[in-house]
């Protein structure tokens, strides 16, 4: 029996495969700046890093070296304490080398994967109630002193709204 090409069909051999094993191949064939690696980490992220997990999130990679934000500066510079750490959970849960570096960045207004920021959440600025002592302890702080500078321009905040 021919084929429309003229080769003989009696003699083929079918070579088919699941979907679920072939899948995996090729994506991997496909993904060749590793973007399915991140993706990967961002979907585990919460899971690999428990509470942890909220300080710092994924931002990107740039070939190995996965990009994690902090918001906060003071996270900013605690967080490579736990690049080691962080590096350890994520290849030990795809049991292979995803990452091998792992580099810190402030958000400065990028966009990250996942959840918004919470300064992304913010639709109004941070409005503060004026205290209602303030201004008693004009007498008993010297105004030419550094704390006393400070105490007059906290007051002149609220009174110039």
């Amino acid at each position: 029996m021919k084929g429309y090409w003229g080769k003989d069909l009696r003699n083929r051999t079918r070579n088919t495969a699941d979907v679920r094993e072939a899948m995996p191949e090729l994506l991997d064939r496909l993904d060749r700046d590793g973007n399915l690696a991140l993706v990967r980490v961002w979907r585990a992220w919460d899971e690999l890093l428990g509470e942890f997990a909220e300080m710092v999130r994924p931002l990107g990679h740039r070939s190995k070296t996965l990009l994690l934000y902090a918001e906060d500066p003071m996270i900013m510079a605690e967080a490579p304490y736990f690049s080691q750490i962080i590096l350890e959970r994520i290849n030990q849960h795809f049991q292979e080398e995803v990452f091998d570096k792992v580099r810190f960045e402030l958000l400065n207004g990028r966009v990250p994967l996942g959840k918004p920021s919470a300064t992304a959440r913010r639709e109004q600025p941070l409005t503060y109630k004026k205290p209602s002592v303030l201004g008693t302890l004009n007498d008993k702080i010297d105004p030419d002193t550094p704390v006393g500078r400070c105490y007059r321009a906290y007051q002149k905040y609220f009174d110039d709204e």
